[in-house]
């Protein structure tokens, strides 16, 4: 929070400024300073933020002209919903790419999977989506390049959507190109992960004697070696949260969805303080729970692993 809120105050310009026109008043801009706290000393200002955050209160946005709070609550569904969207494409695919990989090892499958890992880790995810809009959009004329449908939305607020079937199409329809950018990522490091993890779990002593004792080998994959390989999975989905989240400032922005990510990029280009302090804060304590809770999960899919207790 100190280093956001010192690196926004060092910009360039005057967010008053942005708010009113350039030829303002000097009365009238120094009652706008007034207002909003703008004309108060800098560690002043952020101690008073520090104070209206602890009570719950992100502070008011100039741009938009309302709580930040609000504005959150209004583009954080879009950014979830995204975000949840390209992890379960990513999971959907990598997982079961990663066992396949692990099992055929050295074979040309593991081959051709490794060379996709490979270039969807190196690709940037905003560069993906150009090229999809670019065949997928442009030539093809599939999907639509823009906008992003939540499946909740009513239907009289769609158009062309008349029933909430209507709905969830057009929204499974906007939602697969920016899910397959912003997942691409995530899913050639969850691959990865997945395969090394398999490989590694696959030459385990326990698995061996399961072999010898002539277990199925779907059995041993699925019983044996599969659950106890997931560990360094989940860490990974964890951590990958962050670069979810901040690829989805990019993503949004190349697909014009109002979302959190576009939201932050307004707020800077605005000098709007408070609304990119808020948004700030909450993709932190977004990583925050998303590394908690897969703490949490260590000890649902390991049984090894416990919290508290006499072990």
């Amino acid at each position: 929070m100190l280093v956001t809120f010192l690196l926004t105050n060092r910009i360039p310009g005057d967010p008053v400024s942005i708010f009113l026109s350039p030829g303002a008043p000097p009365e009238l801009v120094a009652e706008v300073q007034a207002r909003y706290g703008l004309d108060r000393p800098l560690y002043e200002r952020f101690f008073n933020y520090l104070l209206g955050v602890v009570q719950g209160d992100l502070g008011y946005s100039i741009h938009y002209g309302m709580p930040v709070t609000e504005k959150i609550l209004e583009r954080l569904p879009v950014t979830v919903f995204l975000t949840v969207c390209a992890f379960a494409f990513a999971i959907s695919i990598s997982v079961p790419l990663g066992v396949i990989s692990a099992k055929r090892r050295n074979k040309p499958t593991d081959h051709i999977s490794r060379i996709v890992s490979l270039i969807g880790v190196s690709t940037p995810s905003f560069w993906i989506g150009l090229l999809l809009i670019i065949f997928f959009s442009f030539y093809l004329g599939l999907f639509p390049a823009t906008g992003l449908v939540l499946p909740w939305a009513d239907p009289a607020s769609i158009r062309g959507a008349e029933t909430r079937i209507d709905v969830l199409l057009m929204s499974v329809h906007h939602a697969i190109l920016p899910t397959i950018a912003l997942g691409t990522l995530q899913m050639a490091q969850i691959t990865r992960i997945e395969r090394s993890s398999m490989v590694e779990s696959l030459r385990e002593d326990y698995v061996l004697l399961a072999r010898a004792y002539g277990f199925p080998e779907r059995t041993i994959l699925r019983k044996h070696a599969f659950r106890v390989a997931q560990l360094p999975v989940l860490t990974i989905i964890g951590l990958g949260l962050s670069t979810a989240l901040g690829g989805a400032v990019l993503i949004e922005t190349v697909f014009e969805i109002n979302g959190m990510g576009r939201l932050i990029i307004q707020a800077i280009n605005n000098q709007d303080y408070e609304l990119v302090m808020g948004t700030t804060i909450v993709f932190g304590i977004t990583y925050i729970v998303g590394v908690i809770i897969t703490d949490v999960l260590y000890a649902y899919v390991d049984p090894r692993v416990q919290y508290g207790g006499d072990s």
